[in-house]
């Protein structure tokens, strides 16, 4: 278990709440577009790592990875981040918030489920209603910049239309009761994946006109043997 807080948003009102997150579920190989599956899926292959049995897949993990830090400590240089839509379950519904499922690239290629666990996986401070953005999901924008040898580039970009609609994997993975977080998936890295000092992530609504923001600093911690 982990507590978050948040800020939350939506047509009744602002309120803020401290939420215990029991549950954390991160949605593989999401793309609704098979060729974005077999694309993300050759970025990895690159980097050593097998194919999925099945997609989409669904990895657990330990809640206890959750993190709303702005400073994330890493082992190694082989980490990066992956923007994604959130989907939060709590006793008034579901919500919809931010989130960077950040994994080691190295024990990646020895196996997905491993490195799911060896870093932590910060979440963005804010949450907008989910049946206030469910109609209008594909509408909805991700963007990622990473700090990369002292620059700042753009990492990721894409509209959601691009990853299965929640209720397509709801319908498909675990059950999500109140206090649990499912990662909903990821776009492809412009350029490659590839690590960085700084990740910087944003979800847009252009219907409703708002925006999601979150970042937070990558700390290489050295490896000693």
């Amino acid at each position: 278990m982990t507590m978050l807080h948040f800020d939350r948003f939506a047509t009744a009102g602002q309120d803020y709440v401290a939420v215990a997150i029991t549950r954390l579920v991160i949605a593989g190989w999401a793309a609704r577009d098979e060729a974005a599956v077999r694309h993300h899926i050759e970025e990895l292959a690159a980097l050593g790592v097998p194919p999925p049995s099945s997609v989409p897949v669904f990895y657990r993990a330990a809640a206890a990875n959750l993190t709303q830090t702005k400073t994330l400590e890493v082992l190694g240089p082989d980490t990066s981040g992956e923007v994604e839509p959130v989907l939060i379950s709590l006793a008034d519904g579901l919500w919809l918030g931010l989130g960077s499922d950040h994994t080691d690239r190295k024990a990646e290629a020895a196996g997905i489920a491993l490195s799911k666990q060896l870093c932590g996986k910060p979440v963005g401070t804010a949450l907008w209603r989910f049946e206030e953005v469910e109609a209008h999901w594909d509408a909805l924008e991700l963007s990622a910049h990473a700090t990369i040898d002292g620059q700042v580039v753009l990492y990721q970009q894409g509209a959601l239309v691009t990853l299965r609609h929640p209720r397509d994997l709801m319908a498909r993975g675990p059950a999500l009761p109140p206090g649990s977080l499912m990662f909903c998936g990821t776009l492809g890295a412009i350029g490659g994946i590839r690590p960085g000092s700084r990740f910087a992530m944003t979800l847009h609504d252009p219907v409703l006109g708002r925006t999601l923001h979150h970042a937070y600093d990558i700390i290489e911690l050295p490896i000693v043997s």
